[in-house]
């Protein structure tokens, strides 16, 4: 599973042009793939897999990503968005992994949401 998604995710972003770093987690803990450069301390892969876990929670607390401090802009039941100075990220969580994915600008939200909700729907379309 992992190699196969491993080659999905960098295909997909290097395909888009518009998100700059993702990772697919494994709900229960762990990575399934991630791109080059994108470093999720196990920290931060739990406080992702807790965020969407209690979506709603996350409009009061923030999260960090890759080092980097992001607020909440908007959520809804899969999809959480968030912003920090020159960019921002997208979670998406599907049945059994959560999608997490950063753009920098001139790159804005709704240029980059579309992809990650897409590799969320390839994901939930594979059993994921």
């Amino acid at each position: 599973m992992g190699s196969k998604l491993q080659s999905y995710l960098v295909t997909h972003l290097a395909v888009s042009n518009k998100v700059r770093k993702a990772a697919i987690l494994d709900r229960k803990g762990g990575i399934w793939a991630i791109s080059e450069g994108f470093q999720l301390s196990y920290e931060e892969q739990t406080a992702a897999i807790d965020a969407v876990q209690d979506i709603y929670q996350m409009a009061v607390s923030g999260l960090t990503l890759n080092g980097q401090e992001y607020g909440t802009a908007h959520v809804s039941d899969d999809i959480l968005h968030m912003v920090k100075h020159g960019g921002g990220a997208i979670l998406v969580k599907t049945e059994k992994s959560l999608v997490v994915a950063v753009y920098e600008s001139p790159v804005q939200q709704v240029e980059a949401s579309p992809i990650v909700e897409g590799m969320a729907d390839y994901l939930l379309s594979i059993g994921y």
